[in-house]
């Protein structure tokens, strides 16, 4: 019995460690303004950092952007609020809006349980894919994180 609740504890760390080393990639970039945008082509996924979504506390609503909207890099496009405050959230690059996390319509704490992976906001096709490279690396943005 004790040796089954030990492996399924590492098997719980391993994914939580996955979880964190996805993070890591070079096809994730972030903003001093705590999202992150992971790179699939030209299509971005974008979302808040762990970070952030630790400031704000517990997420209760999100106002998600309307799918084929278009932004410019650094333009707000949805709003989260928490029991602490409501936040814009930027578009890290330029693009067109072409998907949208609806469960956080009705689950926003989504983004409390898993900002990198379950917790993401929306969806965008990159007009200018040099805009990415502009972004943070991980190594970057924590050490930006850290003075927070």
């Amino acid at each position: 019995m004790l040796s089954r609740t030990i492996l399924r504890s590492i098997n719980q760390s391993r994914s939580l460690y996955s979880i964190r080393c996805y993070s890591t990639g070079s096809n994730i970039r972030f903003t001093k303004e705590h999202e992150w945008i992971r790179l699939d082509q030209d299509v971005g996924t974008v979302g808040i950092t762990d970070h952030a979504q630790k400031e704000l506390g517990d997420i209760v609503y999100v106002d998600l952007p309307k799918v084929g909207a278009t932004f410019k890099k650094s333009s707000a496009v949805a709003t989260v609020e928490s029991t602490k405050a409501a936040s814009d959230i930027y578009s890290p690059v330029s693009g067109i809006i072409v998907d949208v996390n609806k469960d956080l319509e009705s689950a926003p704490e989504l983004i409390n349980e898993g900002p990198l992976d379950k917790g993401w906001i929306f969806k965008l096709k990159l007009t200018d894919k040099s805009e990415f490279d502009t972004l943070l690396s991980k190594a970057d943005y924590d050490k930006i994180a850290e003075n927070h």
